[in-house]
């Protein structure tokens, strides 16, 4: 199948790569030609616009950082909508504001191109072990057409309604993700501030009802001191400034991702940005002089 797939970044080159590997015929535009590199050695095809991506594929792939780029890529001079036929079909992997998507979703319906917003939760390592969770929102149908591609992709592709809905499971996992990655750096930072071991502390914690797949993993890799980035804490700022703001449009109160979201901001302010999320720890550290 030939597919086209735009956002060649941390996360959308290995889900390119693993529908390439899969047999699918890949159609390529990319802002920086270096993004293109890693496809030289598989069936791609890269193109000088992301219209020129559409004309030859009717399923399109993006991954791309917020919703103007969704908008440009797609509606924009050059965007997609440009080169798309009747009855093509965009999925977008990104993280916006479900307003967005809703709203990209009703421009492309009316130029007869159907839209599935498909963000994704696993970071880099899901990304490249085809082991992402996929939260969608569109057409039942189209769902069910583009499912086998899921398939290739993640581990689990679960319809959650209509459009924008993919992007509200998006925003709850990016609330639970986000202060269960703040409640562990806290729980190390208290332990060692105690003189007590937090490896200790996080392996007896492990066996209760403390448990958690982010003390489980994202825990080892801060007893590690490992804050490579699997997912930028500036990525998770944004995700949580689209929370903030979705929660103020509906007259929400989130104590808990809020003070969160502050956290994520002093961590762009101070230099930490490019760092994983899990580099929270690090601000802690600092605050409470413990570096």
């Amino acid at each position: 199948m030939k597919i086209g797939f735009i956002g060649l970044g941390l996360m959308g080159r290995p889900m390119a790569l693993n529908l390439a590997r899969a047999g699918h015929e890949l159609h390529l535009w990319a802002r920086r030609p270096a993004s293109l590199e890693p496809f030289a050695e598989v069936h791609a095809h890269a193109h000088i616009s992301a219209a020129e991506v559409a004309r030859h594929a009717r399923i399109v792939f993006t991954m791309v950082a917020d919703a103007p780029d969704v908008a440009q890529v797609t509606l924009g001079e050059g965007g997609i909508a440009e080169g798309a036929g009747q009855g093509t079909i965009i999925v977008d992997m990104s993280t916006i504001a479900p307003a967005a998507a809703r709203d990209i979703s009703l421009r492309l319906l009316a130029r007869g191109i159907e839209f599935l917003d498909a963000p994704v939760s696993g970071g880099e390592v899901g990304a490249i072990n085809a082991a992402l969770t996929i939260m969608v929102g569109g057409k039942a149908s189209v769902f069910e057409e583009i499912r086998p591609l899921f398939e290739k992709l993640g581990k689990s592709a679960t319809l959650i309604g209509d459009s924008g809905a993919g992007q509200v499971a998006k925003a709850c996992n990016q609330i639970l993700t986000g202060v269960g990655v703040a409640a562990v750096a806290e729980a190390f930072t208290f332990a060692r501030k105690s003189g007590v071991d937090p490896a200790k502390v996080r392996e007896a914690l492990l066996g209760g009802f403390a448990y958690s797949k982010i003390l489980e993993n994202h825990g080892q890799r801060m007893l590690d001191r490992n804050f490579k980035p699997g997912f930028k804490s500036w990525m998770h700022q944004k995700d949580l400034r689209i929370v903030m703001e979705e929660a103020h449009g509906l007259g929400l109160m989130l104590p808990s991702a809020a003070a969160t979201a502050q956290m994520l901001n002093a961590m762009a302010g101070s230099g930490l940005g490019e760092e994983d999320s899990i580099a929270m720890l690090k601000l802690l550290e600092r605050m409470s002089g413990q570096e």
